[in-house]
C-alpha cells in the first residue's frame, strides 16, 4: 500500500511540473551591482530581454520602489522574438550603501518581474 501511495505522489508531482507554463519574457540578468559612485551624479543601466512568446509582450507599468529611483521601459508592445530595453537611473544623492527595486508588471503575466540595483554612493567632498 505504501509503494502504491509513493508512486502516486511521484506521478501526481511530475505531471503538475511538466504543465507550468513558462514565461514569454526572458531576462539577461535581474540585477545591476554600480559599485562605488559619486554623490550626486546620477547613474543608469539598462536590462535586456526578449519576447519568448508567440504574442507582442507589453509592458503595463514599471515602478521604482522609491523616488530616487527612476525607470523607463518601452511603451510599444515588443513583437515575438525581439528584444526591449528598460533603462534604470539612481540619482544617488544620498551617500551610503543601497539597494533598490524596480517592479515590472507585463500585460497576461500574473506575477511582476523585480529589477534589483545596488551600489555605495560615496560623499562628495566639501
Amino acid at each position: 500500500m505504501k509503494y502504491i501511495l509513493i508512486i502516486a505522489a511521484l506521478f501526481f508531482s511530475v505531471s503538475v511540473f511538466a504543465q507550468a507554463p513558462t514565461s514569454p519574457v526572458e531576462f539577461k540578468t535581474t540585477k545591476y551591482s554600480f559599485g562605488k559612485i559619486p554623490q550626486n551624479k546620477p547613474v543608469t543601466t539598462e536590462f535586456v530581454f526578449t519576447n519568448k512568446g508567440d504574442k507582442p509582450l507589453i509592458i503595463e507599468n514599471a515602478e521604482a520602489g522609491c523616488g530616487c529611483t527612476t525607470p523607463d521601459y518601452p511603451k510599444a508592445p515588443i513583437m515575438p522574438g525581439k528584444t526591449g530595453v528598460i533603462k534604470v537611473t539612481y540619482n544617488a544623492e544620498a551617500p551610503d550603501k543601497f539597494t533598490k527595486n524596480v517592479n515590472v508588471k507585463f500585460a497576461t503575466i500574473p506575477a511582476p518581474v523585480t529589477l534589483l540595483i545596488d551600489g555605495e554612493v560615496i560623499k562628495a567632498k566639501q
